[in-house]
């Protein structure tokens, strides 16, 4: 088994699929692995039990089940895992999100054994989304994000606001309700766009990127330090990506491509194609990575197939254990220090992850006060 990487801890995240995202063959629903209440709270637990620091909770409103109802009632059942929920900011008053996220934030201390140095159970995904049936411009969309997130690190810390924006106008007194720490939970943001980077240097915690080959990861990298230290900032970094762990790599490789046995291109085109980021500056750079692939690896170990059938995070680290390690020590050299892992199904690859991959990595929730 390779070694860690010495001194580099890591947040490690898994994913409950709330938005009908959880499949034994790609493109091919399953009842049994529908979102709903029972499925996603079965991928939690499980996640929690293997040792997983952080669980993303997807959101949208065309598919699935309600994010924020979601975490709240998981919030009483889970003990130590952190939720990362993921919050779509054009649907919401940023004021009434603040009381959302301060309630959810002490649900999870009250049922929960707390994490070392203090830290939140709860993390924020902000999604830079439009109004239902609304579309608005890239530059304003963003601009509006960035207030929502100034806005909600104010009402959160405790603060008085006076918040006089091109998006929000308001004045409100410290808030009755804040969350344990009186702190804002860590943001956490992506986008490729250079609207969505200049938000994410302006105003988010932790930088999200989907898959990339190595020097387009790195140059990311450079191009999001250099641009939040114009804002008089730092950021952390996060790497969203599927697995496909086995004890060999043929088995790995032959577990991948069943995974698209039963796929025709023309299913995929419609599931890509009915996304709401269908048309997003990160979907098309996983096409372009997909359309780069050899035999559908773009790089060693990082196949582009999952992305045939679904939008988004369109790749995956594919291989035996040792390789899945060395492919996230790698990242961690280059400075990620949070991923947010899936695979399908979800609780399946979860388990084979936690056992074969997990333990072998240094790993624990970044924490709020280490964050600027």
């Amino acid at each position: 088994m390779s070694a860690t990487v010495p001194g580099k801890g890591c947040e490690v995240s898994w994913f409950s699929a709330l938005c009908d995202d959880d499949y034994e063959f790609l493109g091919q629903p399953e009842p049994a692995l529908k979102s709903s209440w029972e499925h996603c709270r079965n991928i939690v637990l499980a996640a929690e039990k293997g040792g997983f620091d952080n669980v993303l909770l997807p959101s949208g409103y065309a598919l699935g089940i309600d994010t924020t109802v979601f975490a709240a009632a998981i919030a009483v059942l889970t003990r130590r895992i952190r939720l990362l929920m993921a919050v779509r900011v054009g649907e919401t008053w940023p004021p009434q999100l603040a009381r959302q996220i301060a309630t959810l934030d002490r649900l999870l201390a009250a049922n929960g054994t707390g994490l070392r140095g203090g830290g939140s159970r709860l993390t924020v995904n902000i999604i830079s989304s439009d109004m239902p049936g609304e579309t608005m411009a890239s530059a304003p969309r963003y601009a509006r994000t960035v207030e929502v997130m100034q806005i909600l690190k104010t009402i959160l810390g405790g603060q008085q606001l006076d918040h006089q924006g091109e998006h929000y106008r308001l004045k409100l007194d410290p808030p009755g309700v804040t969350t344990v720490s009186g702190k804002c939970p860590p943001l956490y943001f992506g986008g490729l766009s250079p609207d969505a980077r200049e938000a994410a240097a302006k105003a988010a915690d932790v930088y999200l990127m989907w898959p990339d080959t190595m020097p387009a990861v790195q140059a990311i990298l450079d191009d999001m330090r250099a641009r939040a230290t114009a804002h008089g900032r730092t950021l952390r970094f996060g790497y969203r990506v599927h697995v496909v762990v086995r004890e060999t790599e043929a088995a790995a490789r032959a577990a991948a491509d069943r995974l698209l046995s039963r796929l025709d291109a023309a299913t995929g085109d419609a599931i890509r194609a009915k996304s709401l980021d269908a048309t997003s500056v990160g979907v098309k750079r996983q096409a372009e990575l997909r359309e780069a692939a050899s035999d559908g690896y773009v790089e060693d170990n990082l196949w582009t197939g999952i992305g045939r059938a679904r939008s988004g995070c369109g790749a995956a680290i594919v291989g035996d254990p040792d390789q899945v390690l060395a492919k996230l020590n790698a990242y961690q050299a280059m400075g990620i220090e949070a991923f947010v892992l899936s695979g399908y199904p979800h609780a399946a690859e979860a388990d084979l992850f936690a056992r074969h991959v997990l333990p072998h990595l240094d790993h624990g929730p970044l924490l709020a006060d280490t964050l600027s």
